[in-house]
């Protein structure tokens, strides 16, 4: 396994479970244990970060927030009910998600914010009408029912681009949740965008109140990631946290028709980057993380802004030098050429009490775990995810945690005269009490209470993610190589950047499903065992709904 990030443990799992293998026949290798599922106190990220001096390492950092769903995410429920819970002795993964989210659900009631406060007031306004016109309607309708054969009529067509003849449709309701929810720009592909709404129509008539949002009861590195790796390390697996692979050998065949690994090129980044050689049998399997959204990401704290790294991101160096040996092996640069197609900045905020978090409680309306709340005036698109408290299992009973995002960091702030980029943590939480204050209905504005708020904070650590949407890139057939390439004898790839049916990237279930198609195929498990998908665009009852929706 190259790479330790949630695909390649549900691909471990899938080999113990469902093909045989026993824990000691597993290695996985890879650097970055805090990935897309993350979540630690400050400093705990040390190592990953060791190269970045840091004024601050008190609080902690979750570099994004993933949104599960229990109705599409067929495959990770699927693998969760296999791991047992590390908090309750006979349940399992799943048993501790879906009954902390039942007991929690999502409702959330401040999800557009305009300068005049939360829209869910205003009857023009109100978010839960999508504002769509009929040009928008026709074009949306046109992209759902498009049939997969055809998608490669979108290639390399942007979401502008498709809406060209219908501007209004960026000016919706519909665009500023849909986009800030699944991390879409308008430069991004038309292609994800069709299937996205296709796979998540179910969760079209209730976008406005995220109804559909599943929420692990802390983090995902605590809930989902370390029982997944408990379970594998309990059955024998290795896990060797300091070795970058750096080539991928393969066999030389005749044509170059079959795509044999005969061994790994290795560095030791913990030992003065020592260099080493790994055997590969020709029927040893090889698992390949072809592409992270959490690659060459950059930190700061509260006193000290990121600063960007200009490498290529490495995993999919990794991709891009086995691309470059076999033509189906895809296009990395699709994905990992463009930043501003893909970058974001996060911050995650500590405090000491619960003051701050009462306060946006009372200015967005609703309590803590109600999802996602975005201001849809300012110039870098802010939106902010106060979770459930307490979010980490290491907090204190008066500590506060929340997470935000800009996803134009290149633009100027409203209250910060800089570009988001090149705030200090300190920078982007005035930026944020600018924008609360401004909406603050209170005669005792939260203006009036910035040196108590200061006071208060522990840190405040931006992160720098230039690959976050990557895989929502413009892209072509053909960019995304198989999990399994054509002609593979003993290599897959198992990540976003891979291509499956239907499924859609930047879900935990995406990369699950991967993990299985890989291991089954490569098993030679018929791919009809695979775990069944709901299609809930052919539910006659939920895409009439939809169409209702359309015109709400």
């Amino acid at each position: 396994m190259i790479g330790t990030g949630i695909g390649n443990l549900a691909a471990g799992i899938y080999l113990i479970r469902d093909g045989g293998f026993k824990g000691d026949q597993i290695t996985m290798m890879g650097l970055e244990e805090h990935g897309a599922n993350d979540g630690a106190a400050v400093s705990d990220y040390e190592n990953e970060y060791s190269n970045q001096a840091l004024s601050n390492n008190k609080g902690f950092l979750a570099k994004g927030g993933r949104m599960l769903n229990e109705e599409t995410f067929e495959n990770l429920w699927d693998v969760l009910r296999s791991v047992p819970s590390l908090d309750n002795p006979g349940q399992t993964v799943t048993d501790d998600i879906l009954n902390f989210d039942h007991a929690h659900p999502t409702h959330d009631v401040g999800r557009l914010i305009d300068h005049n406060g939360p829209r869910v007031k205003n009857n023009k306004d109100n978010y839960r009408h999508m504002q769509f016109n009929n040009k928008d309607r026709m074009l949306l309708t046109k992209l759902m029912m498009m049939p997969e054969k055809d998608e490669e009529r979108l290639n390399n067509v942007s979401i502008a681009e498709y809406f060209a003849s219908s501007p209004h449709f960026f000016t919706t309701n519909f665009w500023y949740m849909w986009q800030t929810t699944f991390a879409f720009k308008r430069a991004s592909s038309a292609v994800e965008l069709r299937r996205y709404m296709n796979r998540m129509i179910l969760e079209f008539t209730r976008i406005n109140t995220l109804e559909g949002v599943t929420r692990s009861p802390y983090n995902q590195y605590e809930s989902i990631i370390l029982p997944m790796r408990k379970y594998l390390e309990d059955r024998g697996v290795t896990f060797i946290n300091n070795r970058k692979v750096t080539d991928i050998e393969f066999k030389d065949t005749p044509l170059q028709d079959d795509i044999i690994v005969t061994g790994l090129k290795y560095e030791e980044v913990d030992n003065d980057n020592k260099e080493g050689h790994l055997d590969i049998d020709e029927n040893d399997l090889v698992f390949d993380t072809n592409g992270s959204i959490t690659d060459s990401s950059s930190i700061g704290d509260i006193n000290t802004a990121i600063t960007e790294k200009d490498e290529y991101a490495p995993s999919a160096a990794l991709w891009k030098k086995a691309a470059n040996k076999f033509y189906q092996l895809g296009n990395p640069d699709k994905f990992f050429g463009d930043r501003t197609q893909s970058e974001w900045l996060s911050f995650t905020v500590t405090t000491n009490n619960h003051f701050l978090l009462n306060e946006i409680s009372r200015i967005t309306e609703q309590e803590p775990g109600n999802a996602l709340n975005t201001w849809i005036d300012s110039t870098s698109l802010m939106s902010l995810v106060i979770h459930h408290q307490p979010h980490f299992k290491a907090q204190k009973p008066n500590e506060s945690t929340f997470w935000g995002y800009f996803m134009y960091p290149r633009r100027n702030g409203d209250y910060v005269q800089k570009p988001v980029i090149e705030m200090t943590g300190k920078e982007m939480l005035q930026e944020l009490l600018g924008h609360l204050a401004e909406v603050d209905p209170s005669k005792d504005n939260i203006k009036n209470h910035t040196q108590e708020i200061m006071d208060s904070i522990v840190n405040v650590i931006p992160v720098y993610l230039p690959y976050a949407s990557a895989m929502f890139n413009q892209r072509a057939v053909g960019d995304r190589p198989d999990v399994v390439p054509k002609h593979s004898k003993n290599l897959a790839f198992i990540s976003q950047f891979c291509e499956q049916p239907f499924d859609m990237v930047f879900t935990e279930q995406y990369s699950f499903r991967a993990a299985q198609r890989a291991v089954y195929t490569l098993l030679g498990i018929p791919l009809t065992e695979m775990t069944p998908m709901h299609h809930y665009e052919k539910d006659p009852k939920v895409m009439a709904r939809a169409a209702k929706t359309m015109f709400r």
